[in-house]
């Protein structure tokens, strides 16, 4: 497989500039690995753009993208808004409802594209929100769609944010790319190892979702007596701990499924 390479990006390019040839070299390397399965690319509006949509469709990849709201998009659905209003005010509470319009920009797309349309009107207002896809109909209803396909993506950030503030992924602050790109793999390694003891030592455990930043505070940041002779070095924890059982169970685990990323 040949490696990607990419010019160095200039200030005034779109946000999504290179981003198509990082789909097509991981495209690749995906379907060389796992020929069967399905690939759904998500993301937010940023990357609403018609090549890479268009190069999508023709490779009969499925895309799941998010779609900036205009005059245009507000309209179409100027009767669901109206009605969710209705319910908030009679209500009360957030409202909101789901359909689905066949949308074509006017300069910018070749055809037109499925887009789902979310009416909702909280307290401070109406909130639209839209996404195109290319997902065939009975893949799952537009609210499905929506709120299980598409707002799961903000796990996705979550775990980004996690490496990145939980696991030092930011301190990128010498002065050359080497140094800087060493520093990230010992972050991603750190990760990978979090991660993995979340998944097997953790399961079945107040910890067993919690973020690194809680499991390196609770679990890892112990106060402790260490003392070393000829045989062995033991490890005094304090009688105070309040954590004690987890880290007795996460140690029975981590014996009977030694950690395997």
């Amino acid at each position: 497989m040949n490696r990607l390479e990419l010019t160095p990006p200039d200030a005034n390019r779109d946000a999504s500039a290179g981003s198509l040839e990082v789909l097509k070299w991981l495209a690749a390397r995906i379907q060389a690995r796992w020929r069967q399965d399905r690939i759904v690319l998500r993301g937010d509006s940023g990357f609403c753009r018609g090549p890479i949509m268009q190069w999508c469709e023709e490779q009969r990849l499925f895309y799941l993208l998010g779609l900036a709201k205009n005059n245009r998009l507000i309209n179409a659905i100027a009767n669901k808004t109206y009605q969710v209003s209705i319910r908030h005010h009679l209500t009360g509470t957030a409202t909101r409802t789901f359909s689905q319009i066949f949308y074509q920009t006017r300069n910018s797309s070749n055809c037109k594209r499925r887009v789902i349309a979310k009416a909702e009107h909280l307290s401070n207002g109406a909130n639209p929100r839209f996404v195109v896809t290319n997902l065939p109909e009975d893949y799952a209803s537009p609210r499905g769609l929506y709120e299980k396909h598409y707002c799961a993506r903000g796990d996705m950030v979550n775990r980004t944010k996690e490496q990145q503030l939980d696991l030092f992924a930011d301190r990128t602050s010498c002065q050359t790319m080497r140094a800087n790109q060493l520093r990230l793999w010992f972050s991603s390694l750190a990760y990978v190892l979090m991660s993995a003891l979340r998944r097997i030592a953790l399961v079945n455990t107040s910890l067993a979702k919690a973020t690194c930043g809680t499991i390196r505070l609770k679990l890892l940041k112990i106060g402790a007596r260490v003392k070393v002779s000829v045989r062995r070095i033991a490890v005094h924890l304090p009688t105070a701990y309040p954590y004690e059982q987890i880290f007795a169970d996460a140690l029975k685990q981590l014996n009977a499924n030694p950690l395997r990323t």
